[in-house]
């Protein structure tokens, strides 16, 4: 099953919706909100829908920019709705829906110049006189519209500087690659679509890993991926040690622009306005890798990279005095002439092959190994955005698909000739996992006596 969300702004009746299909693009379910995505939504194994989206009145405003996260049945039924759009955060861009129900968010954290001098900035590069800097939030969803922060981590309690030696974050950038240089980039633009900001590292994507209780994240102003420790207590990420790497919320690895932290050089500098980083799962080939669309990768064409971090047995990343983290070559990389500057995902699925969203041609894709593209749709018209998209095995719902008829495999209300074969497809092994409406006489297996009994309702 492939779950994608849309901005149709070609005018449509409902030009924002979430779209559920089968490998055969008959469609599943779709739900319709009254906003646009703002990245991409997720889909729980009880069968409802986590939709991050666009808020009519944003207190910081720049591309990517989101502010509400819903929550839907799979009737399209509101089951939960909260706003984080104040004076101090505006979330944008992505979300990761956590095993416990909680929900991580990626949040622009607003800073005043003032605040900025203090911390040793330099400079200030917009007419708002504030950075936005980052931070991530751990949601408990309580009721219908609330929330508990049960965790945070603050980009602003990691920095470095080198310019004033007076302030207590003064150091030797390339001594200490677990921090942030506050000096490094521009803190936000004159000249964004949507008016001047303080964007200052415009993280957009944010990914969790259960086995190592660690996150990643993917900045594209400083074409770099980061990895910090999610097992420590709020105010021990608020620090420089605890937490199973010992670090506290400290960068534990970053990868793709080693300038950033003063070592390397421009042949080290990998990526370019990279999105959709996130881990390979336990259990699939190149597991433990990280995996990632690097829109900028060569002469207007983007690519995928999957790449080996070097963690060692205690989780801990691995670097020599003076070098930049590794690895210093790509595991895997696919690239064919597609391209996007907006957004952009990739995800590795369990049989080996890859998922690749082109955002802006509202276009995905799958290839294998050998680079061969096995599965495509190109739902793009001059005016649809799609910025990820998701796929799920035919059993991945818990209980089973809500309201399924037995027989209709493809869920286009018609049992046919068609629902035979993906029937057959199943059962010898090619390209879908067995599923409840397939099991025609429910004995708990999908066999060839599930195919015979169907086709024989079809043709007598």
């Amino acid at each position: 099953m492939t779950l994608f969300s849309v901005i149709d702004n070609g005018g449509s009746d409902n030009p924002f919706y979430t779209l559920l299909i089968d490998n055969d693009k008959n469609e599943i379910n779709i739900w319709t909100h009254s906003r646009g995505v703002a990245s991409t939504s997720y889909l729980l194994p009880d069968s409802t829908l986590i939709y991050p989206y666009r808020v009519q009145n944003p207190s910081m405003s720049a591309g990517g920019v989101g502010g509400g996260i819903s929550k839907y049945s799979w009737n399209g039924e509101l089951l939960w709705d909260y706003v984080i759009a104040d004076d101090t955060y505006q979330l944008h861009h992505d979300i990761e829906p956590l095993p416990n129900g909680n929900i991580l968010v990626l949040a622009w954290e607003r800073k005043t110049a003032s605040e900025a001098f203090a911390m040793g900035r330099e400079t200030i590069d917009n007419p708002l006189n504030e950075i936005w800097s980052e931070a991530i939030l751990e949601l408990e969803l309580i009721g219908s519209n609330n929330v508990n922060i049960i965790w945070e981590w603050h980009l602003w309690d990691h920095l470095i500087q080198d310019v004033n030696s007076d302030l207590p974050n003064y150091g030797i950038i390339s001594d200490h690659p677990e921090l942030q240089d506050i000096n490094y980039g521009n803190a936000g633009s004159n000249s964004d679509p949507l008016g001047p900001n303080g964007d200052w590292k415009h993280l957009n994507a944010i990914a969790y890993n259960p086995e190592l209780d660690q996150i990643a994240i993917s900045s594209r102003h400083h074409d770099e991926i980061y990895i910090i420790d999610h097992s420590t207590t709020t105010e021990q990420a608020s620090g420089h040690d605890g937490g199973n790497s010992g670090m506290g919320g400290d960068y534990l690895y970053r990868w793709g622009n080693p300038q950033t932290y003063a070592r390397g050089n421009e042949s080290d500098h990998v990526l370019a306005v990279q999105h959709g980083v996130n881990w390979v799962p336990e259990g699939y080939p190149g597991a433990g890798n990280l995996i990632l669309f690097n829109n900028g990768h060569w002469m207007g064409t983007s690519a995928i990279y999957e790449i080996e971090t070097p963690i060692n047995e205690y989780g801990i990343y691995n670097i020599t005095d003076d070098d930049p983290y590794g690895p210093d070559s790509i595991t895997w990389i696919y690239t064919d002439g597609f391209n996007t500057m907006i957004q952009g995902g990739v995800f590795r699925l369990p049989n080996g092959n890859t998922l690749i969203t082109d955002s802006d041609d509202a276009f995905m894709f799958e290839v294998n190994s050998e680079h061969e593209i096995v599965w495509e749709y190109n739902y793009g018209t001059n005016s649809s955005f799609i910025a990820r998209a998701q796929k799920y095995s035919m059993d991945y719902l818990n209980n089973g698909f809500p309201n399924y008829v037995l027989g209709d495999v493809n869920f286009d209300s018609t049992i046919n000739i068609i629902d035979v074969m993906i029937i057959s497809d199943m059962f010898t092994g090619l390209g879908y996992l067995p599923t409840s409406p397939a099991d025609y006489n429910q004995d708990g297996s999908v066999d060839q006596t599930d195919i015979e009994l169907l086709l024989n309702q079809i043709l007598y």
